[in-house]
């Protein structure tokens, strides 16, 4: 790993005479990605999906808008799932939605929180900010600032401190597993908030999101049409700045402080690009892991009935087996 760093410097090196891009930086939401523009789009080639409701289970309690961060600019926001009459200390997951770093929101995955907490976790569903605002790695340090502050608040929430874990959609699959893979990463931690705790991830649920922006499976920093949202997101072209988009891939970091992971895929295979090698680093390090892919779905099967509970499914199993509840 320190042999590929030194080569990431080096290879940043050659590239310095690239101004960095602030066109994407509007300070204005981006809602190019949402959930009713996705199912008109998706209801043509799968007319028997159904939007899965936001409908609180009887079993579950929730807190809405605490804040567990500053940026900088705003104050970063999170909700909290749990089951009413937890008595014992129960695993936690941070939920991150996906939105190609640019766009999407939070309340996007209520419907997971609210079954995952029927089931007995708690769950955090996060704001973090986004390309519109500000460039990579802010985002990864806003998430590692909520999970400090899940084991800082843990007490109030029953929260099992060594159980915490991350789970994203797309864009979020890709930044849950850059935290699980980055642990123990000075380089990552950031200042925003409770920087007395620590931010390690104890397991890992990537939902569709890439491991790599610069593997050959990966069709991320295509710019020929529009540009690209990985593109937006680091500022720079892919082949203006090969070293920050490699830097920024889960592939580049995993290594003997991952923890467990399981991916859950759609047929769409750019959006799980590096997953075979990622794997192979994983089995090297004796770390768990898990491949489940649902046939036939488009990218965002997760957000949908019939795949949703089969993705809940594979979650909880995935969970209670890596932390033998």
């Amino acid at each position: 790993m320190r042999r590929l760093s030194l080569l990431i410097a080096f290879i940043a090196l050659c590239y310095q005479g690239f101004a960095q891009m602030t066109i994407g930086l509007t300070g204005k939401p981006d809602t190019s990605f949402n959930l009713n523009s996705d199912y008109k789009k998706n209801i043509k080639k799968y007319p028997f999906i159904k939007i899965v409701p936001d409908s609180m289970p009887a079993s579950i309690a929730k807190k809405q808008n605490t804040t567990y961060c500053n940026n900088g600019k705003r104050d970063l926001q999170l909700d909290v799932f749990y089951p009413k009459n937890i008595k014992k200390t129960a695993p936690a997951i941070l939920i991150i939605f996906g939105g190609g770093w640019r766009s999407g929101n939070r309340a996007m995955h209520y419907p997971l929180a609210e079954h995952l907490a029927a089931l007995g976790y708690v769950c955090f569903t996060a704001d973090y900010t986004l390309s519109t605002e500000a460039l990579y790695p802010e985002a990864v340090y806003n998430l590692k600032a909520a999970l400090r502050w899940i084991r800082a608040n843990a007490k109030q929430y029953h929260v099992n401190v060594n159980q915490v874990s991350t789970l994203g959609f797309s864009a979020g699959g890709e930044l849950a597993a850059f935290l699980g893979a980055t642990n123990g990463d000075p380089k990552f931690e950031g200042n925003e908030g409770n920087t007395k705790y620590n931010s390690r991830v104890d397991a890992v649920v990537d939902i569709d999101g890439t491991l790599s922006f610069v593997h050959p499976e990966s069709g991320e920093g295509d710019d020929s049409k529009n540009i690209s949202a990985g593109t937006y997101w680091f500022g720079y072209h892919k082949k203006d700045n090969i070293a920050l988009w490699t830097d920024a891939s889960p592939l580049t970091h995993v290594g003997k402080s991952a923890p467990p992971y399981v991916f859950i895929n759609s047929t769409v295979d750019r959006m799980h690009a590096g997953r075979t090698d990622f794997i192979k680093v994983l089995d090297e390090n004796h770390t768990y892991s898990e491949v489940h892919a649902i046939p036939n779905t488009p990218h965002t099967f997760c957000l949908y009935y019939p795949w949703f509970d089969e993705t809940v499914k594979y979650i909880d199993g995935f969970l209670k087996r890596v932390y033998k509840l």
